[in-house]
């Protein structure tokens, strides 16, 4: 029996992962010790996850497909949020809202750079998937290995445009001048922007273990969806640099919260699937069979 849980988790303002580690719920509600682990990115993760150094992780869908098609034995069990990838830029550049298309904002990339986080990250699968499909050659995709310090750059005027989450995106707008370029929903609706990954084998062993995570993941999850104002609370205290008001206008970026392995879920997962052998980040497509396993959500009534 497992007597204490590694889960790695990012800096993420809207993951579940922080109000899990605010208010200690796997100490106090599954009575088991836990040690979180923060990485720079979903690649590291996934290294992670395939050294057996965390249980349980906090990922965006790409890498987590990455590593299956590497044999790396992990599962997707649950789901926590959609579309969490957004474009943004200085003020100069003019947004999807002003120009009505991807291409129209894309072009005014050439010849000039768009910061994202790591190589295998699902913001650097999208930004190079929309620049390729839409014929855009000259533009540099530059892979921060800590997606954190995207935003001290952008401030210190280093970059002019990024993509990357929600909470980037409003602190992009309110302390640094920035402006949205592409919200999350116009840029790849319904991505799979994280879910609960875990190793195979923890499935096999340990799946009412799971089972009580998901429920902890679930209420923390509808809080979010349900009930912002007091989620962001605790997580602003979490975190410490940033106050109420800046989580709640994260959690309103992109207000698509839920657990569910849902049909869109899923499906926006095999188009990522599709995307990553064309980028050749896998040689051959991998099953969502293999990326899914669906036990534990049906085993607490949430498939």
């Amino acid at each position: 029996m497992i007597k204490k849980l590694n889960i790695g988790f990012l800096s993420t303002t809207y993951h579940t992962s922080l109000i899990l580690i605010a208010r200690k719920w796997i100490e106090k509600k599954l009575g088991i010790k836990v040690d979180w682990k923060l990485y720079p990115s979903g690649p590291d993760e996934v290294k992670a996850l395939a050294k057996k150094e965390i249980d349980i992780a906090y990922i965006g869908l790409p890498p987590v497909i990455i590593g299956i098609g590497n044999r790396i034995p992990l599962k997707c069990i649950a789901a926590g949020h959609v579309e969490g990838s957004l474009l943004i830029g200085e003020e100069g550049f003019k947004s999807f809202e002003e120009l009505g298309t991807l291409s129209e904002v894309l072009i005014q990339f050439r010849g000039k750079m768009i910061a994202s986080p790591p190589k295998g990250s699902i913001h650097d699968i999208i930004i190079r998937k929309f620049l390729k499909e839409h014929g855009i050659k000259d533009v540099e995709v530059n892979n921060f290995p800590w997606a954190d310090n995207i935003l001290d750059d952008f401030s210190d005027r280093k970059i002019t445009s990024a993509i990357g989450t929600p909470a980037l995106a409003v602190a992009a707008k309110e302390f640094s001048g920035g402006k949205i370029l592409i919200p999350a929903d116009k840029l790849w609706e319904n991505s799979p922007s994280y879910g609960i990954i875990t190793r195979e084998d923890l499935i096999e062993n340990s799946p009412e273990l799971l089972s009580r995570f998901l429920f902890l993941h679930k209420e923390a999850t509808d809080e979010i969806r349900d009930n912002p104002d007091k989620a962001a609370g605790d997580v602003s205290k979490l975190i410490g640099i940033v106050d109420e008001d800046f989580v709640k206008k994260v959690y309103r970026v992109s207000p698509k919260y839920f657990i569910n392995l849902t049909d869109e879920f899923i499906n926006s997962t095999k188009e990522f699937i599709n995307a990553l052998v064309k980028l050749e980040y896998i040689k051959e497509p991998v099953s969502t069979d293999d990326v899914f396993d669906f036990r534990i959500i049906e085993a607490i009534g949430e498939r």
